[in-house]
């Protein structure tokens, strides 16, 4: 029996060596996707200077306020301020044209009269509050004579621009003027008040925010774009086998060397094994060889090393357990199609349904509630979330067991289908 089932996965490993598009889509495709996306998606891991998105600065205020905005604009390492287009001042017309066409991504409108007005507005509040104190006889008094109309900080974004983008932006932005109006207000009670006050009123801000990163080896664990993308592209890629699988088995199927096969002493366990151990390696090759390419290459690419820490059994065992499902959707697929115009289109569309529902693109949590119920039941999920609880949470093989579970059951029931239907067939 094992001399049989050797010379199954022998004949698996033939027809794969005869498939040169095949081969190059099994190796060659991972390592160039693995690649080509970690070195895109860096930029948004890191916060570097040469990666910095030009936004075009519109000063109508000339005061304070804007002079504020754009000082910590120009500190930041995210954007680059542009404030003159061909030596000439931005308008908001120029600035709202040049975004709207694609040009730039942004633009920074400041209304003219900003700083002004607001001083003045703050100036009357403050002096109404001291006023309610019974302070006013003793100090200045000013007078607003017209009401101050509320101001706004227009922004312009390029149409193409993502929503998280513009999310972040306003955020920044609205963060910056909140606190530049409450240093203004400050500001304003200490020349109510007089110099003598000026020492009463501490300007820096109480509440600070610091983030809490999981430890491992007495070291903090901070994600990267290497971490993120090696596990999700690996897996994309482990599931790919499933196109040249269902293709393999239809190919034996059209060719007649399916029934010669069955005219054989060899049971279907034979060759359904033989195809799942070849398959098997093929997949853990492709996982040894992105990790490889993670922790060498890389570094070499201006991108950082991928770290195991010693996880690299544990990887293997996802790695491992997440070919079985591939390999049992490939199986299935390749049973119940007929040619391989069937099978080829119908792999590569359902791996990608499954990347897209379980997270390899977009996290899940983002997805509506609806999309989220189908994620939890994506294969490619639970792959995912078991190779991300190695690589970033630090687990042990305890707290992946359940994944790992699902995943061979997946391969289980897909494998037990495939012959079910097989047998059904067979019979009629």
């Amino acid at each position: 029996m094992i001399y049989k089932l050797l010379m199954s996965v022998y004949k698996e490993f033939l027809l794969l060596r005869r498939d040169i598009g095949g081969l190059v889509i099994l190796f060659v495709m991972p390592l160039v996707l693995i690649i080509t996306v970690t070195l895109i998606q860096d930029s948004t891991f890191r916060k570097v200077s040469d990666a910095k998105i030009p936004i075009l600065f519109v000063d109508e205020d000339q005061g304070k306020v804007a002079a504020s905005v754009l000082e910590n604009l120009e500190k930041s390492n995210y954007f680059s301020v542009l404030t003159k287009m061909d030596g000439k001042p931005i308008t908001e017309a120029i600035a709202q044209e040049a975004v709207f066409k694609g040009q730039y991504q942004m633009a920074i409108i400041i209304p003219s009269h900003l700083s002004a007005d607001l001083q003045v507005k703050i100036e009357h509040n403050v002096e109404k509050i001291l006023g309610s104190f019974g302070l006013s006889d003793t100090l200045k008094k000013g007078v607003l004579k017209d009401p101050i109309t509320q101001k706004e900080v227009k922004l312009y974004f390029d149409p193409a621009v993502q929503p998280s983008f513009k999310n972040a932006v306003m955020s920044s932005i609205d963060k910056m003027i909140a606190q530049i109006e409450s240093k203004s207000i400050y500001t304003a009670f200490q020349d109510q008040l007089g110099d003598e006050a000026s020492s009463s009123f501490e300007q820096k801000s109480f509440i600070t925010f610091k983030e809490i990163m999981p430890r491992a080896n007495d070291k903090d664990i901070v994600p990267n774009s290497v971490q993120h993308n090696v596990p999700a592209w690996s897996l994309f890629a482990i599931f790919f086998i499933v196109i040249p699988l269902s293709i393999n088995i239809v190919k034996e199927k059209t060719q007649g060397t399916f029934v010669r096969l069955r005219t054989n002493p060899v049971s279907n366990a034979i060759v359904l094994g033989g195809k799942t151990i070849s398959y098997l390696i093929i997949c853990m090759i492709q996982f040894y060889m992105m990790i490889a390419v993670a922790i060498f290459l890389f570094p070499h690419l201006g991108l950082p090393a991928l770290n195991v820490d010693g996880n690299i059994f544990l990887l293997s065992i996802v790695a491992l357990f997440a070919g079985f499902a591939a390999i049992g959707f490939g199986i299935l697929l390749g049973t119940v199609a007929k040619t391989q115009e069937q099978s080829a289109p119908f792999g590569a569309t359902s791996v990608i349904i499954l990347a897209a529902l379980g997270g390899v693109w977009v996290p899940v949590f983002a997805m509506p509630k609806v999309m989220q119920f189908f994620a939890r039941i994506s294969p490619m999920n639970w792959g995912l979330n078991a190779f991300y609880d190695v690589f970033l949470r630090n687990v042990g093989i305890l707290d992946i067991l359940p994944k790992l579970g699902l995943l061979f059951l997946f391969f289980v029931i897909t494998i037990s289908i495939a012959l079910m239907y097989e047998k059904k067939k067979r019979t009629v």
